[in-house]
């Protein structure tokens, strides 16, 4: 079994740069607009985190709160974003184990719910997340589901 490292970006800012090039290499959002959210909240200017998982120091697994992911919905915030494991290391629990730590994280600072955007069913559930509703994404012409955890 492998030992894994769960931590916010906080924990360890020396990451900032490989974290922001690492999900711009998942998503396609351009990494200044990851450096922009991570420096607001190294900075303290808000507490809307980044959570990554490591092995050694490697980032396998991460995850961002921000205030908006790219929906109609603004009242619904905030929202996980940019979820994702390396291919290698999934169904391993990781992402649950890092979903853990935002809700937790987050409801240690007074703020819940928390929601997130999403196609997959059934991922989220096992981890105390419900279906809420459909939402409009920005320029998409199809509805995705949006889940809540309260």
């Amino acid at each position: 079994m492998r030992k894994y490292r769960y931590i916010t970006l906080r924990e360890e800012p020396s990451l900032k740069d490989k974290a922001a090039f690492w999900f711009h290499s998942k998503w396609g959002v351009p990494a200044d607009a990851y450096m922009e959210c991570m420096n607001a909240y190294l900075n303290a200017e808000t507490e809307y985190g980044w959570y990554l998982c490591l092995d050694e120091e490697t980032i396998i697994a991460g995850m961002g709160v921000i205030e908006n992911d790219f929906h109609n919905r603004k009242d619904l915030t905030p929202n996980v974003c940019a979820v994702y494991t390396e291919e290698p290391y999934r169904g391993e629990g990781i992402a649950g184990k890092l979903l853990n730590m935002v809700v937790a994280d987050l409801k240690h600072k007074g703020i819940s719910p928390v929601y997130l955007v999403t196609d997959h069913v059934g991922f989220y559930e096992k981890y105390g997340w419900e279906f809420l509703c459909l939402v409009q994404g920005d320029d998409e012409p199809d509805m995705t589901r949006m889940y809540v955890h309260r």
